[in-house]
């Protein structure tokens, strides 16, 4: 079953939890159905591979893992600032996602 979700591919995210936290990057791909992102150069593993016709030597490569789409935080396009995602209508109708970043109290 597929979720909605709050992140998807392109996003600026900030990682909050795990080994990664306070780190940024852009989400790469986006699995709804395990509920995981693949964000670039962030969470990597090193994979083993054997030796093919398309790669004859083989050996060890730097891959990208999935990190859970709880522990992202999209980062504002305009501002650089993470936050939270909510969706307003439109003049038309349609849904459209903002960040919704803290707002400084005023004295």
């Amino acid at each position: 079953m597929q979720k909605k979700t709050h992140i998807k591919k392109g996003d600026m995210v900030k990682v909050l939890a795990g080994e990664e936290r306070t780190k940024q990057g852009r989400v790469l791909e986006v699995d709804r159905v395990k509920m995981r992102a693949i964000v670039e150069g962030l969470n990597i593993n090193k994979k083993h591979s054997k030796p093919t016709t398309a790669n004859p030597q083989g050996g060890i490569v730097d891959k990208e893992g999935p990190i859970h789409i709880s522990n992202l935080m999209l980062i504002d396009a305009k501002t650089g600032e993470p936050g939270r995602v909510g969706r307003k209508a439109d003049k038309e109708g349609k849904l459209e996602r903002y960040v919704k970043t803290k707002k400084k109290a005023a004295k």
